[in-house]
């Protein structure tokens, strides 16, 4: 993968991860773009094994270099994976 395909890869991961964590309800750290590119890659890893084992269709795949990234349950798993840790480490209310 070239460089700029690296980027572009980066670039779309983080605002997959960004909705995710806009509908998961939890914003990860305050690592900004950075947190949000690692949700994004995380949900579409999270995403694509749900797809998998439920033997639902790949949605909106994007080719980047020739490396296959799916938008859709990129989002999906984002949101789940940022809903699974609000859970787990749920911040105490003053």
């Amino acid at each position: 993968m070239s460089f700029f395909g690296f980027l572009l890869l980066l670039f779309i991961a983080s605002i997959c991860g960004g909705i995710g964590q806009s509908i998961g309800g939890h914003k990860l750290g305050s690592g900004g773009c950075l947190m949000s590119a690692v949700v994004g890659f995380v949900g579409a890893i999270i995403g694509r094994w749900i797809a998998n084992e439920l033997e639902f269709p790949q949605l909106w795949t994007i080719s980047i270099d020739g490396e296959p990234f799916p938008i859709v349950w990129a989002i999906i798993g984002g949101a789940l994976f940022s809903a699974l840790i609000g859970l787990v480490f749920k911040r105490e209310e003053n």
